[in-house]
């Protein structure tokens, strides 16, 4: 299992460290999720583990924990398989790991498919649209919100926290008409209001997870534009506390050129700037954390050479590098 960093195709791309590898006997690792435990600093980061890249070959998830060390870098384990995540004659996949921190639980969340089952069954025999999950007494119960009145799947959400300090939970969805679907919640994700497309968000033909992720929005941010520079104005955006980052596949036609996207207005319908290529290739699952305590977000992304199912890396980066990319790329438009 690899845990060496390697060098990406593009001097602008941040390094890569592989966790998790197709193996010569077909043994293939996908969907990523990945976590940061600012208490104890520690990422954890998971993957289903398939006898071949086919869902219905999908056995047993694993994970290897990666302690951050004080000098930024991060020493990995080896890779653990969670035998306990299963169910008799039924595969384990889509981890999606979720940190309490009023009780400092850690919660597993996960699908379990009788049998063999094909995932185009799965979508023909119900109608394919995103939900919540949600919690109201601290991950004691849970409850199941309403379906979003749009077809739409594999979405990942994100709180907004407006300017107000009022809370908004944001929804982005996989769709396959060529956009992702998203989708604003006023009472924590028990119902999603007027879903609609994003134009800025392209989606490959059938489409692809992404991952996205809220931080709080700075009042300063150093770049190099001489405007900011000389007048010192805020870049805080005025319609909320909260910028989103989300990342996913930048192709429209495959699943290629892994990119992260800036949002500094989360609340207009149209607010994101052009992607930042993490990956030129091939690409396709991945998942963002952020780290407050270092202002640096990380991410698991399903990318390779000439498949995406290679791999499964390891690569971080700061808001920084996301907003200094979009400002020469528009220098270069003008």
């Amino acid at each position: 299992m690899g845990n060496t960093p390697s060098k990406s195709g593009s001097g602008d791309e941040p390094v890569k460290t592989t966790l998790f590898e197709r193996e010569p006997s077909g043994i293939t690792y996908r969907i990523p999720a990945l976590i940061y435990l600012r208490h104890s600093h520690t990422f954890l980061a998971f993957a289903e583990k398939r006898s071949s890249p086919a869902d219905h070959d999908a056995k047993i998830l694993v994970m290897r924990r990666g302690t951050l060390k004080d000098d930024g870098s991060i020493q990995w384990s080896s890779s653990q398989e969670l035998s306990s995540a299963c169910l008799p004659n039924h595969r384990t996949m889509n981890p999606c790991p979720v940190y309490e921190k009023n009780t400092k639980t850690l919660f597993l969340f996960f699908v379990c498919i009788w049998g063999d089952t094909t995932e185009m069954k799965q979508i023909f025999t119900v109608y394919p649209r995103a939900l919540s999950v949600y919690s109201e007494d601290f991950g004691q119960t849970w409850h199941i919100g309403k379906m979003l009145r749009k077809k739409s799947c594999e979405c990942e959400m994100a709180e907004i926290i407006d300017h107000e300090g009022r809370s908004h939970l944001y929804c982005n969805a996989r769709h396959n008409g060529g956009h992702r679907c998203v989708a604003l919640s006023e009472n924590s994700g028990v119902y999603f209001d007027k879903p609609h497309m994003a134009p800025e968000l392209v989606e490959p033909p059938s489409g692809c997870q992404g991952s996205v992720i809220g931080f709080p929005a700075p009042e300063f941010v150093p770049n190099d534009d001489a405007e900011s520079k000389a007048c010192g104005t805020s870049l805080l955006s005025p319609d909320s506390q909260t910028w989103l980052l989300f990342m996913h596949p930048t192709n429209k036609s495959s699943r290629r050129d892994m990119g992260v996207y800036l949002n500094r207005s989360p609340l207009h319908s149209s607010g994101w700037d052009r992607p930042r290529i993490i990956h030129s290739g091939p690409s396709g699952y991945s998942d963002l954390a952020y780290n407050g305590d270092k202002d640096q977000f990380s991410c698991l992304m399903e990318c390779g050479v000439e498949s995406e199912l290679e791999q499964i890396a390891f690569v971080s980066f700061s808001l920084n590098d996301v907003m200094q990319t979009g400002n020469k790329k528009d220098k270069k438009l003008r």
